[in-house]
């Protein structure tokens, strides 16, 4: 039997409990939702679900099930789940495993995984979303178990639902609201001889949609309303929240804004953001690219600006401070604008900025935004309505959408560790009732507490965070660590570095 089989396939005459029993999921409410989901892809002819699951560096792998005979395939896997080969969890960024899952004992950590064994993808039946640019064709997101239906610790989006838990313990909910700067080129040559099929292969060769340096220029939106109309046809239609789209400074980059959501539900609709556009525009002859620079001339570095707050169990602002109990004193001190938590919140981002770097910048290109990119943060600072900060609040007393923008995050950040990481940090400086300080005016003087200048660098800050290794378990954290340092040796090992940031990154990113 293939790997692809269902669960129940393999197991077949055990009459054993079906693996969404095991994972404790049955009950009346999935089974609603499981008899809505077939209803829906009989109502709606839809003939291929792909069954996805977001890997460490946020790409989707899928298995395609067929429904065009009927819906029974699609039936069998929200009861049994669909085989995945484990190994596809430890792959780095060119998709080479970073672990000797063959040789006893090399993945000591992460048990279960040795032999590139099975694990399961169980489908979330509410998670149905047609595509709108793939006729007869869905995603349903399933989550990693293993085949007694436990969680995988590997499993980024477990990362943070742990965290998040430790949030509903207090009675909190973490808001968060996507700012994501991204590039489209149009494809002049897609590459696709087979002598330039390497691993990774040479990406397209392409043109730029409009030529930059002219900030929200509407010139230049028209000049793009091809790929623009894509993008929002796409976006909208896969139900995200999206409020605008933005020309940006470079050559052919551009930004999307989106309402504020939960926490988890922000995460999973930034993997369907990246997957959904790259898929769609290449279908219309253009590449989107996440990647922080990609390695053309004259480009401008993307950020991921992450807007956060706290809300309560009525939904009310932690972070808002009363206008009525607005703190007197200079505007530069957080409490003017923050509540006491949120002021502590603030505190613990600054102090483990160094240590969750690498979580919301993980990969090689992104380090170059620290260095002088136009309005990156260059230090560990927080500053009123301040871009060039690391940390930039919003709001005022009274303002019920007070918030705090985390800007060191790259568009290729795993979304569920980017918001895992500011739950682990705010939550200590809450504890720990940490002081954020003074607001700075100022975020590009010198002497301030600098950001990791490389992905290295970044990756020992992280190991040396005791509340960044204890957020993310021995498993991820060694998993992370791994994987990122076998990126960075090869890259150093290059002999041709321009070259290999092209195939690592621009090509499938």
């Amino acid at each position: 039997m293939t790997k692809g089989m269902t669960k129940g396939m393999t197991k077949g005459m055990t009459q054993a409990p079906a693996l969404a029993a095991l994972a404790g999921l049955q009950g009346p409410q999935r089974q609603t939702a499981v008899q809505a989901a077939l209803q829906r892809v009989q109502d709606e002819g839809v003939h291929t679900v792909r069954v996805v699951w977001g890997d460490l560096h946020g790409t989707y792998r899928s298995k395609s099930l067929v429904t065009q005979g009927g819906t029974a395939p699609l039936a069998a896997a929200f009861e049994e789940g669909v085989g995945l080969v484990s190994t596809v969890l430890m792959k780095d960024t060119s998709d080479r495993t970073a672990f000797k899952v063959f040789e006893p004992g090399a993945v000591p950590a992460m048990a279960g995984l040795q032999g590139a064994s099975n694990l399961f993808l169980l489908p979330d039946p509410s998670s149905l979303t047609t595509l709108p640019w793939a006729p007869h064709t869905a995603w349903v997101r399933a989550d990693a178990v293993t085949a007694a239906g436990d969680p995988v610790a590997i499993d980024p989006r477990r990362v943070l639902q742990r965290a998040l838990a430790l949030l509903q313990q207090r009675g909190w909910q973490l808001r968060c609201g996507l700012e994501v700067e991204f590039h489209i080129h149009r494809i002049v040559d897609a590459q696709l001889a087979a002598e330039n099929a390497d691993w990774p292969a040479e990406p397209p060769t392409v043109s730029l949609l409009h030529p930059g340096y002219n900030l929200l220029s509407d010139s230049w939106a028209d000049m793009a309303d091809e790929a623009l109309a894509i993008v929002r046809h796409t976006l909208c239609g896969l139900g995200l929240p999206l409020r605008s789209l933005e020309v940006e400074l470079g050559p052919s980059q551009f930004e999307a804004v989106f309402d504020a959501v939960g926490a988890l539900t922000a995460a999973d609709q930034m993997l369907m953001l990246r997957n959904g556009l790259r898929q769609a525009l290449r279908r219309a002859g253009y590449h989107a690219s996440f990647v922080a620079r990609p390695p053309l001339p004259n480009s401008i570095a993307s950020g991921w600006h992450l807007h956060q707050s706290l809300a309560d169990a009525e939904g009310r602002n932690v972070f808002a401070r009363e206008e009525s109990h607005a703190a007197s004193g200079q505007a530069r001190q957080a409490r003017h604008t923050l509540s006491d938590t949120g002021a502590h919140w603030l505190a613990g981002l600054l102090h483990h900025a160094r240590g969750m770097t690498a979580l919301c910048a993980p990969t090689l290109l992104a380090y170059g935004r620290y260095q002088g990119s136009v309005m990156a943060p260059q230090a560990a600072v927080w500053g009123l309505d301040n871009r060039g900060a690391m940390l930039r609040v919003v709001g005022g007393p009274g303002d019920a959408a007070t918030r705090i923008e985390n800007r060191v995050g790259e568009p290729l950040a795993n979304p569920y560790l980017y918001m895992a990481a500011q739950v682990f940090a705010g939550l200590d400086g809450v504890d720990r009732r940490l002081e954020p300080g003074a607001a700075t005016t100022s975020p590009y003087e010198s002497g301030l507490p600098g950001l990791p200048s490389t992905l290295g660098e970044a990756l020992d800050a992280l190991a040396d965070d005791a509340v960044m290794q204890d957020g993310l378990g021995q498993p991820m954290a060694r998993l992370f660590d791994t994987i990122k340092r076998q990126e960075t040796a090869r890259a150093a090992a290059a002999a041709d570095l321009p070259g290999w940031l092209r195939r690592e990154y621009f090509g499938r990113y």
